[in-house]
């Protein structure tokens, strides 16, 4: 039986920080002294917080996966578990088995309509297991650790319309791409973020 998605320890956190006005940080984390030093900061602070693994560590270190959910689970403030731009239906599916709060379903690599209709199956399997979902329906240039498949693609801006569909695929939460901020730029110059988009 699917688990209620308004219990999803993820959803609450952001529902509860958007009602309170602040913002929960998100780190990536590559080991056990990443893991430790977020539980202990946000700990220290009595603040949330996010910690995040890519897909390589499904295959590079399971114990990473296991670390880390032993991390959150234990933490004495809200603390989640994100598998960030997972980006193969197989690694997807082998993340749901484990404990993780929620998952983005990146599919920013296939053309518009195939990743809706991907992020759409996917999300209703996730939500099966009480897993939350994150989209992302555009895409910027440049490559994020462990991301292979858009690195080298060209960026492709969110319009309003486009996040109104993908939020209509059952999605928690939203990644529109409005700007170029992966990658190095020569200089903070170079960036550009449209934040009326």
């Amino acid at each position: 039986m699917p688990k209620s998605m308004k219990d999803n320890r993820a959803v609450r956190m952001l529902r509860e920080a958007e009602e309170g006005g602040y913002g929960i940080i998100g780190v990536v984390s590559y080991n056990l002294e990443t893991i430790t030093a977020v539980v202990r900061a946000a700990e220290k602070k009595r603040s949330p917080a996010q910690i995040l693994l890519f897909p390589w560590a499904l295959h590079y270190s399971p114990l990473l996966i296991h670390l880390a959910i032993a991390a959150v689970r234990t933490a004495t403030v809200p603390i989640v578990l994100h598998m960030d731009h997972a980006q193969s239906e197989d690694e997807i599916i082998a993340a749901s088995d484990y404990d993780f709060d929620s998952i983005m379903v990146d599919m920013s690599h296939y053309e518009k309509e195939e990743n809706l209709e991907k992020t759409e199956r996917i999300t209703k399997m996730l939500h099966g297991k009480g897993i939350a979902t994150e989209a992302e329906p555009g895409r910027i240039n440049g490559g994020e650790d462990g991301v292979k498949d858009t690195g080298d693609l060209e960026g492709l801006l969110t319009t309003g319309e486009e996040a109104a569909r993908f939020v209509s695929t059952g999605i928690d939460f939203l990644a529109p791409a409005f700007g170029n901020v992966h990658g190095n730029y020569g200089g903070i110059e170079n960036i550009r973020l449209e934040y009326d988009r």
